[in-house]
């Protein structure tokens, strides 16, 4: 049964939304038989998933994840060869590939890489903010061999990850990265052990941030993102003290976790008004 929400969930036809509990959004990607490769349609409908995300109090984690072999093998080449034989415009959500390319957000997505991630799917989980794998999983950016490149936020986010040298040889060869060389590279938190279930273990990870006072949990993204985006420490320690820890000081969370830890309690946190 589904959690009772203050605002309606948006209607899906490509992807799958659930809930295994209620703090946690999981999506699951569901066009299998196209290695769930995500057309225009699927851009805009994801994008509202990820909106309606940080909008709802009662959600504090999302996990995005694919059916089938596939996380995501990339955009719908078929759809996009047909509209440039029209010279049709393929229009983008600001969030970017899948919504989540270039979401800036304010609760975290955890991707759970079930299989392929290719293209326009190694391009999501470069902006997720954790990455679990599967053990047979793969990544690649192989945009050179198609005559296209990865614009939709993967190669500045690329070469912060796993500097120049790396995302050179990924992003101008095209080459595959099992996930045992992906996690070595810094492109994912763990990988899985054989029968393991990545979805599962997302869900572990999703449940110890989910613990956490959701202010909190905001305020630091919000820290780590500024140096993620080329900020220096100390402006963007000035601009997070200024501005999230303010509002942060402010909010009943904060309060209440001081309070638990001096009465010896587990916290009793409100959803985040931030």
């Amino acid at each position: 049964m589904s959690p009772s929400f203050s605002t309606q969930p948006p209607t899906c036809k490509y992807a799958l939304l659930s809930y295994p509990t209620p703090s946690i959004l999981l999506v699951t990607l569901n066009r299998p038989k196209s290695l769930n490769c995500i057309n225009i349609e699927g851009h805009i409908e994801l994008d509202a998933v990820w909106r309606w995300l940080d909008d709802e109090p009662s959600l504090n984690v999302g996990i995005v994840t694919g059916t089938g072999r596939a996380f995501c093998a990339g955009a719908d080449l078929k759809e996009w060869d047909n509209q440039q034989k029209s010279n049709q415009p393929r229009p983008m959500p600001s969030s970017g590939f899948g919504g989540l390319s270039r979401r800036n957000g304010k609760k975290p997505v955890i991707a759970a890489v079930n299989g392929l991630a290719y293209g326009g799917g190694c391009e999501m989980i470069l902006n997720c903010d954790m990455v679990i794998a599967s053990h047979d999983a793969l990544f690649a950016l192989p945009e050179v061999k198609r005559g296209v490149a990865a614009i939709a936020g993967a190669l500045p986010r690329l070469v912060r990850t796993v500097g120049r040298p790396r995302a050179m040889e990924m992003a101008l060869t095209g080459r595959t990265l099992p996930a045992e060389e992906a996690r070595e590279w810094g492109l994912v938190n763990s990988v899985c052990k054989e029968g393991d279930s990545v979805v599962d273990k997302a869900v572990e990870m999703a449940g110890m941030i989910a613990e956490n006072s959701p202010d909190s949990v905001i305020v630091s993204r919000e820290g780590i993102k500024l140096g993620w985006e080329g900020v220096g420490a100390e402006e963007g320690s000035r601009l997070l003290s200024e501005t999230w820890y303010a509002r942060l000081q402010q909010g009943e969370n904060m309060k209440e976790g001081v309070r638990a830890f001096v009465e010896k309690r587990k916290p009793r946190w409100v959803p985040s008004k931030l």
